[in-house]
């Protein structure tokens, strides 16, 4: 073996602190190409390669990567802003060290331990980097930075399993791709800002006409403040009753988290009403001090009411009728999208088609408005798809 690799290898068999992060794939494909030999190892340097160019194939990214996202007691009791004890922080720091040279070995260190000619091998790129010093500065911010999976993600879902899991395919966009809806987009903007910085803000309910942005504004400032620490989780209609479990797992955190609820409606006051009336009326069981819920709705009153709902033999049938209207009102803050008239479509029409590289010609304002039409009713999202039916035509 590659004396340089032998002494990683060793040094790495005594790590405490960051031990999870050795039963990733990445660190198993490596102590089996330490403790194997020859046609094995070569296959364990095969798959080792294959999981650096899943991971980016850059083996000093990923390997940090990893160490970030790892929970251990050590980052637990700082994000508590709690003094680690001096002889886990040592060992935290000593560990960080061999995972900088282990970030840092290169091919010709694989060549050398295989006895084979490097340009014989798959290649990937690494650097020197001082993953202690890195990894003391995230340490420092912890409030922006985050650890465990939300350390390099920013948006997440429920799994049916109820874990959080990353959206690893998540909507990218930032608040500088949208057009019109300013005055509306600013009110939410001023409610997360004030949340991030520890002030009063308000659990939001966004509601109109569909088609106007309401879900894609919501995710579009989680990616714009994700460097502030801002978090976005996202649950179905059927995952409500699940609230306390998410609020639970995430309080103590210390990011910011929105709980996103797309296209929140009910057909009666059931457990999951019951449930997020429970979190937006500030229940201990069903809130964190660290998350705020943000829904988008069609519908103002979110509850629907049939006229079969005015009979029946509830006793006090008006106060329960009541409850299930007024639920919109729990959220300290309504923001009220429309369909925007014909001077906004066409500006969100012709906007577009300049960002899409699409010419805007004489005809187009009259094409747009037909397409409009066809479809019943302006939206951005209508906006959108005139154009893409442009560039479909090319």
């Amino acid at each position: 073996m590659n004396g340089k690799i032998e002494k990683i290898y060793e040094k790495l068999c005594v790590t405490s602190v960051f031990g999870e992060v050795l039963k990733t794939p990445l660190f198993g494909a490596f102590f089996a190409f330490c403790e194997s030999q020859g046609a094995e190892k070569r296959r364990a340097y095969a798959r080792f390669v294959g999981l650096v160019y899943e991971g980016g194939g850059n083996l000093t990214e990923l390997t940090y990567r990893l160490v970030c996202e790892d929970e251990n007691a050590y980052v637990r009791t700082a994000a508590r802003g709690v003094q680690p004890n001096v002889k886990m922080e040592a060992a935290a720091k000593r560990e960080l060290a061999v995972f900088s040279e282990f970030g840092a070995l290169a091919l010709g260190d694989f060549a050398s331990a295989l006895n084979e000619r490097a340009e014989n091998l798959p290649a990937f790129d690494s650097f020197v980097k001082d993953m202690v010093g890195a990894y003391g500065q995230r340490i420092g911010a912890i409030d922006k930075y985050g650890y465990g999976v939300f350390s390099s993600h920013g948006m997440f879902r429920l799994s049916d399993e109820r874990t959080i899991e990353p959206i690893i395919s998540a909507d990218k966009s930032g608040l500088t791709n949208f057009i019109g809806y300013e005055a509306e987009r600013e009110k939410i903007v001023e409610n997360t800002l004030a949340f991030l910085e520890g002030g009063p803000a308000a659990n939001t309910l966004l509601c109109g006409d569909a088609g106007t942005g309401k879900s894609s504004t919501v995710k579009a400032i989680a990616n714009e403040f994700f460097e502030k620490g801002l978090r976005l989780i996202e649950l179905r209609k059927d995952q409500l009753r699940y609230l306390p479990l998410v609020m639970g797992r995430i309080e103590g955190n210390p990011l910011k988290f929105i709980i996103f609820v797309d296209d929140l409606s009910f057909a009666a006051a059931g457990d999951d009403f019951g449930t997020l009336k429970a979190a937006l009326e500030g229940s201990a069981s069903a809130r964190a001090d660290n998350a705020v819920i943000y829904a988008t709705s069609n519908r103002r009153h979110i509850v629907k009411e049939r006229f079969s709902d005015r009979d029946g033999d509830d006793v006090h049938q008006n106060d329960t009728l009541q409850e299930t209207l007024s639920l919109a009102d729990r959220f300290g803050l309504t923001v009220l999208y429309q369909k925007p008239d014909k001077r906004l479509y066409l500006k969100i029409a012709r906007e577009l088609a300049r960002r899409k590289g699409v010419e805007v010609g004489e005809s187009f304002d009259v094409e747009a408005e037909a397409f409009a039409l066809r479809k019943g009713n302006r939206s951005a999202r209508c906006a959108g798809q005139f154009v893409e039916s442009i560039l479909r035509r090319k």
